[in-house]
């Protein structure tokens, strides 16, 4: 894989992947940037939310699970010296749908944590990272109700 920056100026740069995506990278005007971009730690974050959620949606279709709306979020503790690495995060998957299986999540977390995600397995080894889940159930005026929350926590 093969990824690179160009620097436009100051603290901006465009970044670009074999994919032929760019995704602008800025700093905050604290550090002399523009705001006109991601920060590259944020795309870490992002990337390991994204990573995660392919893979946990894709084994959510196949177990045919009725999902209706589904997010990911990662909350990521950073050193407060440093460099501001990551020290810690949290993974809490949303799912929403019509009687969605709570052991057909547990499942899917726990094959992307141990098996499918690179971004997961890659960043789990330098800080550990928690795994939460919501379910809840899709109503008929478009809300959702909350019916199962927990972790999941790897065996071993």
């Amino acid at each position: 894989m093969q990824a690179q920056v160009s620097w436009k100026e100051g603290l901006s740069f465009t970044g670009r992947a074999e994919s032929g995506f760019e995704v602008a990278l800025g700093a905050s005007p604290e550090v002399g940037g523009a705001n006109d971009g991601f920060r590259p730690l944020e795309l870490m974050a992002l990337s390991l939310a994204g990573c995660t959620a392919m893979e946990v949606i894709s084994i959510l279709r196949k177990k045919q699970q009725a999902v209706t709306g589904f997010e990911v979020r990662v909350d990521a503790e950073q050193a407060e010296g440093q460099p501001h690495v990551f020290t810690r995060a949290v993974i809490t998957y949303l799912v929403r749908g019509h009687a969605v299986e709570e052991s057909a999540v547990l499942r899917a977390i726990e094959l992307t944590a141990t098996r499918y995600c690179p971004a997961q397995a890659m960043l789990g080894r330098a800080f550990p990272i928690d795994l939460a889940y919501e379910i809840s159930e899709q109503q008929p005026d478009g809300q959702a109700r909350l019916v199962k929350t927990g972790r999941f926590t790897p065996a071993g």
